[in-house]
């Protein structure tokens, strides 16, 4: 394909195709086929979910969270800083710096240079100032073959993260591979998405009511880990054994996990004893699937799957059954948008949009620190991870791993590849505990497992 100026980078030829001259080009089609958009200044509004992230992070709480890829070969700074600069102009949700105003925070396009990738040299999941940043709310770093992204929650969720992480990978071995050139790859995949809609208020339904209560939970202790270094875990599992061992206990293979999430809470934490406080984790659930939404801003809710020991001595089965059951109770489309509604009604409140931002965020900060005490931890499941047939041998895993949050000490967070399972514990206490009995009660049960660990216990 003819090109007015051959472009290079250490010798590797840019593969992205000629920009279109059609004014009138849809804009999917303009980012499919290369087209270099101009950054015009606009602002948005925060969805609802993304209202509280700005309140209540900091150092400490950073509600950073990174989704990462491992390529079969090293990675290049040089070419994925190019890769970063190509991708991001066409990922709106991606150009925003945060503002404040004087009722909420939002968003304003943000037209500094592109944040500079680096080689990883920090623990994961850590504050993102954005002065440090050019503003930016995200930052991609790399280690050896892994490419990380880093992304404040305030921006999207990590269904929204990963669409931007893959095709990053995409147009980084694009550029690192000239076989590419030959298969006719360019531009972004066809079936990713740019949708930036607030799904949150596309499907909100007035008279919605609030459905749940909160009590104080079961929270992990131990001795605490030196501030802002966390403890990584993570557990390579195989995903067909994983199946068996659901349709064994005839649940699906998130209520399997974070049942024996639970089960470990209920045997190291409790002793296998009666307790007057409930094991609480929050389970966020991708709503796009109930709601036809392709959106890539955040789009989830969060149920509770609850476990209260009443009395002595209860099973694995016992605890699956009873953390499925109240799962399955929440995750219908009929309670999910009751939830849904019910958070967005407060954002709809008349009397709450004149409340001015410095006394909202008081308010926030009351109303988390007190929900904070009502759960154990977090397990999130980004589900199976599904790549274009063309990069498949040039990839060789996925991970995704989440901050710690006030109360929560041991989190997991779960995604899927090929045949591979990978459980990510994130933990800010020293003890596992947890961790191990989660582990050692999969391998009981035949599922081949091994353990990768960041080695901050030991040190």
């Amino acid at each position: 394909m003819a090109k007015n100026k051959k472009e290079k980078v250490n010798s590797i030829e840019d593969v992205s195709v000629k920009q279109p001259t059609k004014e009138k080009k849809s804009r999917r089609s303009q980012v499919r086929s290369g087209y270099n958009k101009k950054k015009d200044l606009r602002w948005e509004k925060l969805d609802n979910t993304a209202n509280l992230f700005p309140v209540i992070a900091s150092q400490n709480v950073s509600n950073v969270y990174r989704v990462s890829v491992t390529l079969n070969e090293e990675i290049d700074e040089k070419i994925l800083q190019k890769s970063v600069e190509r991708v991001l102009p066409y990922f709106d949700v991606f150009n925003y710096r945060l503002k404040k105003g004087m009722f909420w925070y939002y968003f304003e396009t943000n037209k500094r240079p592109v944040p500079k990738v680096q080689k990883e040299d920090t623990y994961p999941c850590m504050y993102i100032n954005p002065q440090t940043n050019n503003e930016y709310l995200f930052r991609v770093t790399y280690y050896g073959k892994r490419i990380n992204l880093e992304v404040f929650h305030v921006l999207t969720d990590g269904n929204g993260a990963f669409a931007f992480l893959k095709e990053i990978t995409y147009q980084y071995l694009r550029y690192m591979h000239p076989e590419f050139k030959e298969m006719n790859v360019n531009g972004l995949q066809a079936d990713t998405s740019l949708d930036k809609e607030d799904s949150y208020v596309k499907n909100y339904k007035k008279k919605a009511k609030k459905n749940y209560k909160t009590e104080k939970a079961v929270i992990i202790q131990g001795d605490k880990l030196p501030v802002n270094n966390m403890g990584i875990i993570h557990g390579y599992m195989d995903l067909a054994g994983v199946k068996t061992m659901a349709k064994k206990y005839n649940v699906t293979i998130n209520q399997l996990l974070v049942a024996t999430y639970i089960w470990s809470v209920y045997k190291e934490c409790l002793n296998s004893m009666p307790d007057e406080r409930p094991i609480c984790v929050c389970v966020p659930v991708n709503l796009r699937p109930y709601f036809n939404s392709s959106t890539l801003r955040n789009f989830f809710a969060v149920v509770t799957a609850s476990f209260k020991a009443k009395k002595d001595s209860y099973t694995y089965e016992d605890v699956v059954g009873i953390v499925a059951d109240s799962l399955n109770k929440q995750i219908n489309k009929e309670n999910l948008e009751n939830l849904l509604s019910y958070n967005v009604s407060n954002e709809k409140n008349k009397l709450i949009r004149g409340v001015p931002l410095v006394l909202k965020n008081f308010i926030m900060k009351i109303v988390y620190n007190k929900s904070a005490r009502a759960n154990t931890g977090t397990i999130t499941n980004l589900g199976v991870i599904s790549v274009a047939d063309e990069y498949k041998a040039y990839i060789d895993k996925f991970h995704a791993m989440i901050s710690m949050s006030k109360g929560q000490n041991v989190k997991g967070g779960i995604c899927s590849y090929q045949n591979q399972l990978v459980f990510t514990f994130t933990s800010s206490i020293r003890d596992t505990a947890v961790q191990k009995t989660f582990f050692r009660k999969f391998t009981d049960e035949g599922v081949n497992v091994s353990i990768e660990s960041n080695g901050v216990y030991y040190e």
